[in-house]
């Protein structure tokens, strides 16, 4: 059976269920969440896509992100998705929250209210191949730069969430 998303209001309020590729295919206003983890030097672990994925195949995100499931809290989700993705648990804490919307080259759109998590690790990932190409550490600031000279590189939802939370995420 396909993933269901959770549909909400802008409030975050539960207003159903849908199969993934649906509410992407529509662009339904649906929850989600992403996870940034950092280092004791302060670098963001990112991860590259796995090359088969449906949609921003190879491109550089941040740690991790995904859809909670029905019943799920927003720290469950993103730590279950951590280990699936990233092979490691470790405590995360939302910081904020944010609508966005990113239309796909495929004709599939992201319309998310995303939760963005903050967590610190200092080993590196045992990667899942199904998901994951890559991964590597950058300070913030490298991330910015190469956002700014390569943004064909990154994800849509990554450039927007950087550029909407560079502060925050600096004094996480």
């Amino acid at each position: 059976m396909e993933e269901q998303v959770v549909l909400v209001d802008e409030n975050d309020n539960a207003i159903g269920l849908m199969p993934k590729m649906e509410a992407h295919e529509k662009a339904v206003l649906h929850r989600a969440f992403s996870v940034f983890v950092f280092n004791k030097k302060g670098e963001l672990m990112l991860q590259q896509r796995a090359a088969h994925k449906y949609h921003s195949p190879l491109l550089w995100t941040n740690t991790c992100c995904s859809h909670q499931r029905e019943g799920e809290t927003n720290l469950e989700a993103g730590k279950r998705r951590l280990q699936e993705e990233m092979g490691f648990v470790t405590d995360i804490k939302e910081v904020f929250s944010f609508i966005y919307k990113a239309p796909f080259d495929n004709g599939l759109t992201e319309h998310e209210l995303d939760h963005v998590m903050v967590g610190y690790y200092d080993e590196d990932p045992l990667i899942n191949k199904d998901e994951v190409e890559d991964f590597k550490w950058m300070t913030l600031v490298d991330v910015k730069i190469d956002i700014e000279n390569n943004p064909q590189k990154y994800t849509e939802w990554f450039k927007i969430i950087f550029d909407k939370s560079f502060e925050k995420l600096t004094n996480a």
